[in-house]
């Protein structure tokens, strides 16, 4: 625990102080989010803080690499790195969606060639498939969910500190230490990112979350229990992002727009505030929600396949039950020409 201790204050100490450094060369390097009609901040706001989130976590963990010298790790950060790249690369010039989501899928190959993987299907080939799917998504997913101030980093963070206290019960070493710096890393960037922030993500941040998370997700075990149960837990964690991409894309292709292309207003964040909640208020929202999956997670990892599988059909039941109610709530009360409009504009 005090080597988790020790890198999670490191990558904390680093984003507060490098935050700070990247908003001020943001705009010399052309780092800057305008303001629009399609975008809820209000004025000119530097977006390269996933440079700070990026190099905390990164610098942090190579501060301790005595630590976890072996194969996977430098597969998970060379993987981290490139879509990290990619994501920087379209913050300053913007990038076609299939150039962007090649990169990905290099990153994930690379995670496959160094062994990091589901190992929970009897053939190679479909563990390789879900393995694909399953780090593609989560890393677009926590790009998706950086709509609003706080919201990514927040909810990265919340995954994290959950990641760290299943790896600290379970003796996994390379996973605790990993979440320890992707937890100092968004604690540090918040500071600057809460609702009004002074600085974004950007696309460098969220995918470099996203991907580090589907990562952390995989390597996860439990020798306790079983598979047939504990595949549920990154799930779980992971909940929000996950059923906040579900929404968008079950809205929009019902809208007949794209739902990968053509992002918008429309998240579960946006939704919220149109209820009457301000923005703070939907953020929040939307952390405890992550929290209450988060120790729904921890239970699944004791429980019996029963009482395993009760957890995951009820919070299936609960995420559609919701997502009909914010769907049905979306059409009646927004014009359609504005539905239409919501699913053309750009995610913060």
């Amino acid at each position: 625990m005090a080597v988790y201790m020790l890198i999670f204050l490191t990558a904390l100490f680093l984003a507060v102080w490098g935050t700070p450094v990247a908003r001020r060369i943001a705009p010399r390097l052309g780092f800057i989010d305008q303001p629009s009609a399609r975008r809820v901040h209000q004025r000119p706001t530097p977006r390269l803080g996933g440079a700070a989130i990026y190099l905390a976590a990164i610098v942090a963990l190579l501060i301790f690499r005595e630590r976890f010298r072996i194969h996977q790790a430098i597969g998970i950060l060379l993987g981290a790195t490139l879509v990290s790249f990619f994501g920087l690369w379209d913050d300053q010039r913007g990038l076609h969606p299939a150039l962007k989501l090649l990169g990905q899928f290099g990153a994930a190959s690379i995670l496959l060639v160094t062994d990091v993987r589901v190992g929970a299907f009897p053939y190679e080939w479909l563990n390789i498939a879900i393995t694909l799917i399953w780090v593609i998504g989560i890393t677009n997913a926590m790009n998706l969910i950086d709509n609003m101030d706080g919201l990514s980093g927040g909810v990265g963070a919340v995954a994290s500190a959950f990641f760290l206290l299943l790896a600290a019960m379970n003796g996994q070493y390379l996973v605790g230490m990993l979440s320890a710096a992707l937890l100092g890393a968004c604690i540090g960037f918040l500071v600057y990112n809460l609702n009004p922030a002074s600085i974004f993500m950007g696309d460098a941040g969220a995918l470099f979350l996203g991907f580090m998370l589907a990562a952390v997700g995989i390597k996860l075990r439990f020798p306790e229990n079983v598979d047939i149960v504990t595949w549920m837990v990154p799930l779980l964690i992971l909940g929000v992002p996950i059923f906040d991409t579900t929404l968008v894309i079950v809205s929009r292709s019902l809208r007949g727009l794209n739902p990968l292309t053509t992002p918008g207003k429309d998240h579960t964040s946006h939704r919220l505030v149109d209820m009457g909640f301000t923005q703070r208020e939907a953020v929040m929202i939307l952390y405890l929600a992550g929290g209450a999956l988060g120790l729904l997670a921890v239970f699944v990892t004791q429980a019996t396949i029963l009482e395993g599988y009760a957890v995951g059909v009820t919070v299936a039941l609960a995420g559609i039950a919701i997502l009909i109610a914010l769907e049905g709530r979306y059409r009646s009360t927004t014009p359609k020409t504005t539905r239409k409009e919501n699913g053309l504009g750009l995610d913060e």
